[in-house]
């Protein structure tokens, strides 16, 4: 294996698969993206119904936990993470959704020039092969596929009877000129299979001679001479290497990964480095700070009928379902196994006065519980609660100077109050949604609390159970003030050759799931990065 590139990536994930392959389309020029997982070829991961395998799993899961959470009643939160090539793309639900124009639109005001949506929407575009056709909001011959769900539970209708019947409007694209309504959600999906970040950028380009994927590799700490970064040391089967970057090191390693690789290397706050040992190569306050995450909720409920044929279940009839389903998947790719499990939500309003809906629903076609640790007899459904813009802000920092421990992880969930209300408005406005007349025909008892309105026990509940959705982000985030980060072409400040481009950039989360634009950020990052090296440089 060589040692010195151009470009060395760190994290395989949603952004680091992107640069990979966009770096690298310039054959004079090198390319090293190292990623602390395996490869992603494995049958858990291309099949969309066994998605929640890698998510209670440890071989392509992070599998990190929250410190005891203040606002959730002392508990720890889970953090499920892709450890693989595509990342959490790997094992995520596979929902395309971008967020809301005004999410974009105050990047930019905060002074990060080039994010407003009209900008970033070339590069939602560019990275897209939606199957629907191109039109204003949408690109074809991109990478990522994205198709309109094509096989859906009839439980779905369902829902979407249920929302319209509390005056929800009916949304075909979440992606388009409005976000609010109820409807299926598009996924990145390619004839049934999943259609991770490494199915999209990595699968196409793994031969170029100028680009070396190394998995099974952590990285230790970003190597600085002065303020220039020079390299990463690395870890892997065979020992501790070190890789030289001749431009730039990218740092791709996710929203915890990546500001703990910053303060392992001695760059943040010396209150966060010293008492580990670590001396403070780049004074940085911002970095791990700005930790903020979807807060989610969730109603599971019994179906008050056998609904082994539209839900995934545990129950005799269901594993005899099963077995058909599966000879159907292998035969063509349709049923059970294609299904993303959370085929169809809702972006809502609870407030008029907010610039984009504040809480966004996924209707889930089984019993999910605890990130799906916790196991139920029987079938069933879920709907999860997401809180679009919290207003708590925790932090990552680092529990011991080895590079193998896990980050201290502190979203702090529901710290703040008006977090905490506002979720509990969404979660009172969804039992309503659930107790309407489209569902008496199948719904059962709920699992949790009970169907009565009572206030005090549905927000103890919400303290008992709420976690996250999976999206957390911020905590090297771009902008100007005194917690930035990186600057708007995602350079890490004060620093040459060193820049981070993931999730951890987002100042603040957008309003919906976070794939989509996490590989957006990637194209743009790789666009910045061939702007500032133009060819002959």
């Amino acid at each position: 294996m060589e040692t010195e590139f151009d470009y060395v990536i760190v994290g395989a994930g949603s952004a680091g698969a992107t640069l990979a392959a966009r770096l690298s389309e310039d054959e004079n020029i090198s390319v090293c993206l190292i990623e602390a997982g395996p490869s992603h070829k494995h049958f858990s991961v291309s099949t969309p119904g066994l998605l929640l395998l890698n998510m209670v799993t440890k071989k392509r899961n992070w599998g990190f936990e929250t410190v005891p959470q203040k606002g959730l009643n002392g508990r720890k939160g889970y953090q499920p993470r892709g450890k693989m090539l595509g990342g959490s793309s790997g094992s995520n639900a596979m929902i395309y959704i971008r967020g809301n124009k005004s999410d974009y639109d105050h990047w930019a005001e905060l002074g990060n020039k080039g994010w407003s949506y009209e900008e970033v929407l070339p590069f939602f575009k560019k990275s897209e092969h939606f199957e629907g056709g191109e039109s204003k909001f949408h690109g074809t011959g991109g990478p990522l596929n994205v198709t309109h769900k094509k096989e859906a539970s009839p439980l779905n209708q369902t829902f979407i009877e249920a929302a319209q019947s509390l005056q929800i409007p009916l949304r075909k694209d979440f992606n388009s000129e409005r976000q609010e309504g109820v409807g299926l959600f598009d996924v990145t999906q390619k004839r049934g299979k999943r259609w991770s970040a490494a199915n999209a950028y990595l699968d196409p380009v793994v031969d170029r001679n100028n680009l070396t994927i190394v998995t099974d590799c952590l990285a230790e700490r970003i190597i600085l001479k002065g303020k220039q970064a020079t390299g990463v040391q690395i870890r892997t089967k065979s020992g501790q290497k070190t890789l030289l970057a001749r431009r730039e090191v990218i740092v791709s390693a996710g929203t915890f990964g990546s500001s703990h690789l910053l303060l392992l290397s001695g760059i943040g706050p010396p209150e966060k480095l010293l008492p580990h040992g670590i001396e403070t190569q780049h004074d940085l306050p911002g970095v791990g700070e700005n930790l903020h995450d979807h807060v989610d909720w969730v109603a599971n409920y019994k179906g008050k009928r056998s609904l082994h044929k539209e839900t995934i279940g545990f129950s005799l009839p269901g594993t005899f379902n099963m077995i058909g389903e599966i000879l159907k998947y292998r035969k063509d790719g349709t049923g059970i196994f294609s299904s993303n499990i959370a085929e169809s939500g809702a972006f809502l309003y609870l407030d008029r006065d907010e610039p984009a809906p504040d809480i966004q629903l996924h209707f889930i076609i089984s019993i999910v519980d605890d990130h799906g640790r916790k196991l139920h007899w029987g079938h069933g459904f879920s709907v999860h609660v997401c809180l679009l813009r919290p207003k708590s802000r925790g932090s990552v920092s680092l529990a011991s100077s080895n590079p193998s421990d896990a980050p201290l992880i502190d979203p702090a969930f529901l710290e703040d109050e008006r977090d905490m209300e506002k979720l509990y408005q969404g979660a009172r406005l969804t039992q309503r949604l659930l107790q309407s007349a489209a569902f008496d025909d199948i719904r059962g008892k709920p699992i949790y609390g009970t169907e009565e309105e009572d206030e005090d026990r549905l927000r103890e509940d919400i303290r008992n159970r709420a976690d996250t959705i999976y999206h957390p982000v911020g905590t090297c985030k771009m902008g100007t003030d005194k917690l930035a980060v990186v600057d708007a072409r995602l350079r890490v400040h004060g620093l040459k050759g060193l820049r981070v481009i993931d999730a951890s950039i987002m100042p603040q989360v957008i309003s919906g799931n976070t794939n989509a634009p996490t590989i957006m950020i990637g194209e743009k990052g790789a666009q910045m990065i061939k702007e500032d090296w133009p060819e002959g440089v």
